[in-house]
């Protein structure tokens, strides 16, 4: 009996009261709300997040072809009155190249239009150029004086900066030349540069292997060595062309020409030393020859210049030929 008692009487801890099954119901429904209202946020948010993506990309679009389209009716015609009397410019600036925007292309169409033009009353070339391609100064050459005497209308040519080699090769078509006090002027003369490797090869112990079907056919490769003959077969080619340089100067000069032992030699010489060697006629601006001497104030530019929607399909087009190039290589190639 006192056993029992006493065994009754030890402490006890109290037993943990098990969650009523309403309260764990509630707690799983809220966790479960709350869950879907943060991922409903999350999507909402990124919805409106591509939304705006989607509207920006799309009004970039439109507004790179808006620009496409103004660029290609647009032609860069000039706003002053083209019936009116007026002077015609037409910029010769940069290196003279086939495919550049001072190619013989570019500049022939622009003369054409300026020539054709009634209102035109003289053609005015706006030189800043160190020289270039003498093929594409050719054909710039011989088409002025094509043009001048269809049309019976003069032309000038005004330096800025520089008017050098194939620049001056085109500039001595003009009837009169003018020209800054401090221009650089000249150049007559002609060249081909290049690099030989050869010694530098045979000591880092490399060995060239060019494989080619006629004897002189690799003979400007650079990692072989330069023979005597095709030296003065290179040589004769750049006298020749040089000849060429000379007789379209004294065509275009004439008697106001005054030759010393240096003219056709490369050097160049300022514009206040061209004006007393014959190679310029004046000191002059361009709106002082508009105003002065073609008595026409009002300037209009005919350059032809590519648009944006050109220079486009002209960077595609080179990426397309790079490609090709590329796809190219793995064959045996003619060049």
């Amino acid at each position: 009996m006192n056993e029992t008692n006493n065994a009754n009487s030890e402490p006890q801890f109290p037993a943990a009261s098990a969650p009523q099954p309403s309260q764990t119901t509630a707690t799983a429904v809220n966790w479960e709300r709350t869950s879907l209202e943060k991922l409903a946020t999350n999507y909402i948010a990124e919805q409106r997040t591509a939304r705006r993506w989607r509207t920006f990309v799309r009004l970039a679009w439109l507004a790179f072809f808006a620009l496409v389209a103004f660029s290609l009716l647009d032609r860069g015609a000039p706003s002053t009155d083209m019936n009116a009397d007026h002077t015609a410019v037409i910029e010769i600036k940069g290196e003279i190249a086939s495919g550049g925007e001072t190619s013989a292309d570019q500049v022939v169409t622009s003369l054409r239009s300026a020539f054709e033009d009634q209102g035109a009353k003289a053609v005015v070339l706006l030189i800043n150029s160190p020289g270039g391609s003498p093929v594409q100064a050719g054909m710039i050459n011989d088409e002025i004086y094509r043009l001048k005497a269809l049309h019976k209308k003069p032309i000038y040519a005004v330096v800025e900066e520089t008017c050098a080699s194939a620049a001056y090769y085109i500039a001595v078509a003009a009837d009169q030349i003018y020209v800054d006090k401090a221009s650089i002027v000249g150049s007559i003369g002609v060249l081909m540069d290049g690099f030989g490797f050869t010694g530098l090869m045979e000591k880092l112990g490399v060995e060239r292997r060019l494989m080619t079907a006629g004897e002189n056919k690799g003979f400007m490769d650079p990692f072989s060595p330069q023979t005597e003959k095709h030296r003065a077969f290179t040589q004769g080619m750049l006298n020749q062309i040089h000849q060429q340089f000379i007789a379209v100067v004294k065509k275009g000069r004439g008697e106001r020409l005054k030759e010393t032992p240096e003219t056709f030699t490369g050097l160049f010489w300022s514009g206040q030393q061209a004006v007393e060697l014959g190679l310029v006629d004046k000191i002059g601006t361009l709106d002082f020859v508009a105003r002065e001497v073609v008595k026409a104030p009002d300037l209009i530019d005919y350059t032809k210049r590519d648009n944006v929607a050109e220079k486009l399909a002209k960077r595609f087009g080179a990426s397309i030929g790079e490609g090709a190039v590329k796809a190219l290589k793995a064959f045996p190639a003619l060049q």
